[in-house]
């Protein structure tokens, strides 16, 4: 099957947005490649080995490929994208070069050609991901093996706010506790949950190849009765539009400060398949971009319990003080932030 690929030359900084801006003009999936420089400070405490630079983008540069069917018409397609991309400058975004070219390419050449760049990861003191297609031999007992084939769905687990959700979850779970995973891509997070005690873990996403991919990888780590994987948001569980809001009809009450959720104030669960887990939960976590991020954090301190945690990244550093100030506005107290390379990751209570 023949395919157009469609290749932006920009920015680290933007890769965020001109990744959304191709699934956009209808992209059925994105590719990312940053800088493979050694240039960059790594994290090495759980003694991570980095080989020799895998390309030659520069510094902070990346490269962008969205795929295309091949009935797309890609000239106007390019000539949609292109005063988009540089729009993102009156944004305070650079996208650097913005070069943006296009070829057609055979299916079989790129859809696994990655995979020889994706080796066992160690994250964390306990948790390694592991593709599936790769042997591996844990170094003790203690340590935990993600097995993981993201497909097309988004997460290898090698992206930096992957690891620092991990290494978050590690620190704050406890045994037996019941966990909601928003956005949760190729299930990693889920699963690691579960590895790491949580006795059952609820996963969202809107993206039904991501649905897909984290079943499949849920099967893969044999959890199939710890998580539960459905296509849906946040919003839609705790009671659909308008939930937070009372005066316009919803079911909820509000949940800032002093006004705490009772768990009997809880929706029931849906009839169908149900949840896997009791609302409230003791933890949520969420990987995912921070404009999405602040505009849900309000439903997230609606599922959890009192003195329960939310982990959340994806948040590129320039969004920092917009994240950590929805998190106050919703009645978090920040516990911890944590960083790693240009991303950041927040841990935050429940007052």
């Amino acid at each position: 099957m023949l395919w157009h690929e469609l290749t932006v030359h920009t920015t680290e900084e933007a890769q965020e947005m001109i990744s959304n801006l191709l699934v956009e003009a209808g992209a059925g999936g994105v590719s990312i490649e940053e800088s493979g420089t050694l240039n960059k400070i790594r994290d090495t405490r759980y003694g991570e080995l980095y080989d020799e630079p895998l390309n030659d983008i520069p510094e902070g540069e990346a490269v962008i490929k969205g795929y295309y069917a091949e009935s797309e018409a890609m000239d106007e397609i390019v000539a949609e994208l292109t005063p988009r991309v540089e729009e993102l400058r009156t944004f305070g975004i650079d996208p650097g070069l913005a070069q943006i070219s296009w070829k057609t390419v055979d299916e079989e050449e790129w859809a696994h050609a990655w995979k020889q760049y994706f080796k066992p990861l160690r994250v964390s003191e306990r948790l390694t991901i592991k593709p599936t297609w790769e042997e591996y031999t844990p170094a003790s007992a203690a340590e935990k093996i993600i097995e993981i084939d993201p497909g097309m769905a988004f997460g290898t687990g090698t992206h930096p706010t992957t690891a620092l959700c991990l290494r978050a979850l590690e620190k704050h779970i406890v045994s037996g506790d019941e966990v909601i995973d928003v956005g949760t891509g190729s299930g990693i997070l889920a699963v690691g949950a579960v590895l790491l005690g949580a006795s059952s873990v609820l996963a969202l996403d809107l993206d039904p190849v991501a649905v897909v991919s984290a079943r499949e990888n849920v099967e893969l780590n044999r959890l199939e009765a710890a998580v539960t994987v459905k296509e849906s948001d946040l919003l839609s569980l705790l009671g659909g539009e308008g939930a937070s809001d009372t005066a316009a009809g919803g079911m909820w009450p509000s949940a800032r400060p002093g006004h705490s959720i009772e768990p009997d104030a809880m929706p029931a669960a849906p009839a169908e398949g149900g949840l896997g887990v009791t609302l409230p939960v003791r933890v949520v976590v969420a990987n995912i971009l921070a404009e999405i991020i602040v505009l849900f954090t309000d439903d997230v301190y609606r599922a959890l319990q009192p003195d329960g945690i939310y982990i959340t990244s994806g948040i590129y550093k320039d969004k920092e003080e917009l994240v950590a100030q929805a998190l106050k506005s919703s009645g978090f107290e920040i516990i911890e932030v944590t960083r790693e390379e240009d991303w950041v990751a927040f841990t935050a209570g429940k007052r």
